[in-house]
C-alpha cells in the first residue's frame, strides 16, 4: 500500500515537473516600463500550482461565502487551506499579534484607507489582518506574477479582503491587479505600502491626482526605495515617504539573518547540491551577501565574493573570502549567486565560459542582475525539469542549471523564516501609523527613515520570544551616557555591525 501510494506520488510529481505552458492567456512578451514586476519572490508552499486551472481568474466570477465579489483570485474554495497557513503563521509573528492587542483599542488606523502591493503570503496576511484590526480598510494586489500563495488569498478574500493577485500572473495581469485595487468609484486610497515601487509608480502615471490626498508612502525593497530618491532628487515626490528597507531590524533580519538560512533551503530544493567542498562565488557583499557567505563558508564551500564598494571589499577579506572578480573564476565555480540589486551583473560572455552543470541565481531583490534574456537565442535550448528549475543547454552539450528564470532564489523556491517576516511586518505597520497620525508638517515630501526608537521598539517586541531580560539603565547612568532611559539608545549615524 505504501509503495502503490510513492509510485502514485512520484507519478504527480513527473507530471508536474514536465509541465511547460504552451499558451499563457494575456502573456506580454516584452519588458514593461516596471523594474520589478516580476524581480522578487514567490512561495513554494502553496498548495497548487497556477497551472493546475487554464481559466484565467479574470474570466471567473467568484463571490466568498458572504456574497462579495470584490476579489480576483485563483480559487476561493482554498479559504480553508489558507486559513489554516495564516493561524501558523500567527505562531511566528509575535510583535505584530502584540501590537494587534495592545494597539486595538486605539485604532489608531481608524480612517486609513491602504493600498498595498506586496508579496501575499501567510505572513502578509497577518500584516493585513493586523491593519484592518488598527482601524484600516486595505485593498491588495501583489508585487510579484509569482509571489502569492493562492490559498491565503483565497482566506483573505473571504474576509472580506479586496485581493487582486494568483500565482502565475502575466505581466498584464500584473498590471490589471494593480489598476483594480486602486481606481475604484467611491474609495480613495489615503496610504500606500510598497514593495518594488510597482504601485507607486502606476498611482503616479495614471492617477497622479490622487496624491492630493495621500499622506504617506511605506517602502520596503531596495528597488522601491532607490526609485523614491530617484523621484525625490527630480523634485517629483509629492508626498512624505518612508524608506523601512534601511531600518536596522529589517536590514539585519530580512536581509542578513534571513538569506543566511534560506539561500540553503533554496538551493537544497531546487538542486539537491552537497555544498561541501563546491566553488561558489557571491557577487556582493552588503547584508545579503554576508548571510550567503556565512551560510556557504559554514557548510564547507569553498566561497569567493565580487564587490565594487573598498568597505565592503574589506569586510569580505577579514571575514575569510577571497575577493576576486567574475571573469577570474567564472570557469572554474560551480555555483554562481548574485546579490547586488544591479544589473547585468551575470552577462551572456559568463554564461557561455561557465562549467558544466554550474547553478546560476539570484538572491537580490531584482531580476536584471542574470541577463536571462540573452539565453532566450535560437541556439540554445531550454529544458524544465523541476519547478522554477531550467536547465539552458548550449549546442556542444553543456548546460547550467538556472533557478527561477533568475528571480529571487529563496521565496520563488522555497520559503523564509516566519519569524524574519514579523519584524519587516510590524516595521511596516508601525511606519504606517507614524506617517497616517503625524501632524502636518512633520514630514516634507521626502525620504525619512524609520525613527530610531521605533526601530528599537520593533526589536523590543519580539525579545520575549528567547525569554530574553533587558538591563535597564539606572537615572545615573543615563545622565553619564546623556540619554533617556527608555531610549533611543544609539545615534541615527550608529552603525550596527
Amino acid at each position: 500500500r505504501l509503495n502503490s501510494k510513492l509510485q502514485i506520488q512520484f507519478a504527480d510529481q513527473k507530471q508536474e515537473f514536465n509541465k511547460r505552458p504552451t499558451k499563457i492567456g494575456r502573456r506580454s512578451l516584452s519588458r514593461s516600463i516596471s523594474q520589478s514586476s516580476t524581480d522578487s519572490y514567490s512561495s513554494a508552499a502553496s498548495y497548487t500550482d497556477s497551472s493546475d486551472d487554464e481559466t484565467s481568474p479574470r474570466d471567473k466570477q467568484q463571490k466568498n461565502s458572504k456574497g462579495n465579489g470584490d476579489f480576483c483570485i485563483k480559487n476561493i474554495k482554498q479559504a480553508d487551506f489558507g486559513r489554516r497557513e495564516i493561524e501558523i503563521a500567527e505562531q511566528e509573528m509575535p510583535a505584530l499579534m502584540a501590537l494587534r492587542k495592545r494597539a486595538q483599542g486605539e485604532k489608531p488606523l481608524a480612517g486609513a484607507k491602504v493600498v498595498g502591493c506586496t508579496h501575499i503570503t501567510a505572513q502578509t496576511a497577518v500584516l493585513m489582518e493586523t491593519l484592518s484590526a488598527l482601524g484600516a480598510q486595505c485593498r491588495w494586489a501583489a508585487c510579484n506574477i509569482y509571489s502569492t500563495q493562492n490559498e491565503v488569498a483565497a482566506a483573505l478574500a473571504e474576509g472580506g479582503f479586496s485581493v487582486f493577485a494568483w500565482k502565475g500572473e502575466s505581466e498584464d495581469d500584473f498590471w490589471w491587479c494593480i489598476d483594480r485595487c486602486v481606481n475604484l468609484e467611491g474609495w480613495q486610497p489615503n496610504m500606500i505600502l510598497d514593495d518594488g515601487g510597482d504601485l507607486t509608480h502606476w498611482i503616479y502615471k495614471k492617477y497622479p491626482n490622487m496624491f492630493k490626498k495621500i499622506k504617506g508612502i511605506v517602502e520596503e525593497s531596495v528597488t522601491g526605495v532607490h526609485r523614491l530618491y530617484q523621484l525625490s532628487k527630480a523634485g517629483k515626490l509629492c508626498v512624505p515617504a518612508m524608506n523601512v528597507n534601511d531600518s536596522v531590524t529589517k536590514q539585519k533580519f530580512d536581509n542578513l539573518y534571513c538569506c543566511r538560512e534560506s539561500i540553503l533551503d533554496g538551493l537544497k530544493r531546487t538542486t539537491d547540491v552537497m555544498f561541501g567542498g563546491k566553488q561558489v562565488v557571491v557577487c556582493g557583499y552588503g547584508e545579503v551577501g554576508k548571510g550567503c557567505c556565512a551560510a556557504l563558508k559554514a557548510m564547507g564551500s569553498i566561497v569567493y565574493v565580487t564587490e565594487i564598494d573598498p568597505i565592503c571589499a574589506l569586510q569580505a577579506c577579514m571575514d575569510g573570502f577571497r575577493l576576486v572578480k567574475l571573469n577570474e573564476v567564472i570557469r572554474q565555480v560551480d555555483i554562481v549567486i548574485t546579490c547586488t540589486g544591479n544589473k547585468n551583473v551575470v552577462v551572456r560572455e559568463y554564461l557561455d565560459r561557465m562549467k558544466n552543470g554550474c547553478i546560476v541565481c539570484n538572491m537580490g531583490h531584482s531580476n536584471t542582475e542574470i541577463d536571462v534574456a540573452s539565453l532566450r537565442t535560437p541556439e540554445l535550448t531550454w529544458e524544465r525539469v523541476r519547478s522554477q528549475v531550467d536547465h539552458v543547454i548550449w549546442p556542444d552539450g553543456k548546460r547550467i542549471v538556472l533557478l527561477a528564470e533568475g528571480r529571487l532564489l529563496n521565496l520563488s523556491c522555497s520559503t523564509v523564516p516566519t519569524f524574519v517576516l514579523s519584524i519587516t511586518a510590524t516595521t511596516q505597520a508601525l511606519a504606517l501609523i507614524e506617517l497616517y497620525n503625524a501632524p502636518e508638517g512633520r514630514y516634507k515630501q521626502d525620504v525619512y527613515l524609520l525613527p530610531k526608537k521605533m526601530d528599537e521598539y520593533v526589536a523590543s517586541l519580539h525579545l520575549p520570544t528567547f525569554d530574553a531580560h533587558l538591563t535597564e539603565l539606572t537615572d545615573e547612568q543615563a545622565k553619564y551616557l546623556g540619554l533617556n532611559k527608555n531610549g533611543p539608545f544609539k545615534p541615527n549615524y550608529y552603525r550596527y555591525y
